[in-house]
């Protein structure tokens, strides 16, 4: 899996962008360019695809100004992104085995609480 950031810019009417990470910076070798903001996504979705070993792909776009985006490509998701959809789609979900027991006894006591013989509101 690879997850590849970008920084882009618009340039009179096309835009593009170049890889950064936070430990090297800038990164020359890894470019793409675009007439238009969807070309420039197809294009970095190519190019990160091409650098890592393949599989599914998630591409985020986040405009910071009107001239200028944060692009992250991740590669191989497939399986992550089933996962991510299908609480989304089902609603809520429940706990995994342990922590649903966890919850049990979190709740138990609060109803001990209750039983003390007085309200707050007397």
């Amino acid at each position: 899996m690879g997850v590849f950031t970008f920084i882009a810019k618009q340039d009179g009417g096309s835009w593009s962008a170049r890889a950064y990470s936070k430990d090297n910076g800038y990164d020359d070798s890894l470019t793409a360019e675009g007439a238009s903001q969807f070309e420039l996504e197809r294009a970095l979705v190519k190019l990160a695809h091409s650098k890592s070993s393949g599989g599914g792909v998630q591409m985020s776009f986040n405009q910071i100004t009107p001239s200028s985006a944060v692009v992250v490509v991740s590669v191989g998701v497939a399986a992550a992104a089933g996962v991510a959809a299908a609480p989304a789609a089902g609603g809520a979900t429940a706990p995994a085995g342990g922590a649903s027991k966890k919850e049990e006894k979190k709740e138990e006591p609060s109803e001990e609480d209750e039983d003390m013989g007085f309200s707050l509101f007397d």
